[in-house]
Order: structure tokens, then sequence, then C-alpha cells
């Protein structure tokens, strides 16, 4: 399960993005993305840990493809947030595809009592 730990770690640096790159505060349309999808990254990756909700984590390539366009199309100038929030979506592109027992053989082998060396 650490692809889940390492993206609600990226909700969590979305969320304290905007003090720490200094968000204009004339301009509450980067605070309201990067807060709203800080949300939906950690509601997903943290859902995620419930067997019934699983593959949850693929919803996250939607918000990463969400904060690709807004990062490109928000503003005619390279903003720090702007930028930030391409750097976040590749990142979380990365790791929203990495399954959740990664570190585990599949499940078919582990029902069968097979040991794999």
């Amino acid at each position: 399960m650490w692809p889940r730990v390492a993206e609600a770690l990226l909700g969590c640096w979305l969320a304290v993005s905007p003090f720490i790159l200094r968000h204009s505060a004339d301009n509450p349309k980067l605070w309201i993305n990067d807060f709203a999808s800080a949300t939906a990254i950690m509601l997903c990756a943290g859902l995620s840990f419930w067997r019934p909700l699983r593959r949850l984590h693929l919803a996250q390539i939607l918000v990463a493809l969400w904060l690709l366009g807004f990062g490109y199309f928000a503003s005619s100038e390279p903003l720090p947030a702007l930028q930030n929030n391409i750097l976040v979506a590749f990142v979380l592109m990365m790791f929203a595809v990495i399954p959740n027992e990664a570190n585990l053989p599949p499940i078919s082998w582990r029902q069968n009592g097979e040991r794999v060396a």
C-alpha cells in the first residue's frame, strides 16, 4: 500500500503549497484548485485502503489530468504555483498506476499457496 501513502503525501504537499509558494490573495482560483485537488487526491488514496474501493486510486489519473490542464492553461505567465501543479500531476500519474499490493506476489499465487523465493 506504499503507493497510496506517497499519493497522500502528494496531496498534503498540494494543500500546503499555496502557503509555501505564496499564492496571490487576489487570485482565488489558484487556492481553490490546489485545495480541491489535494482533497480529491487524499480522499482517493485513503479510500483505496478499503478493499471494495481498492481501485479508486485510478481516479487520481483524472485529478492529475485536471492539474496538468489547469497548470498549462490557467495563465499566460509561468507562475510557480502552476509549475507546481504540472509537476505534481506528472508524479501523481506515475504513482496512480501502481497497484495497491505491488510488493506482494499475484493473488492467484497467494491463493494456491505457492511460495515464491
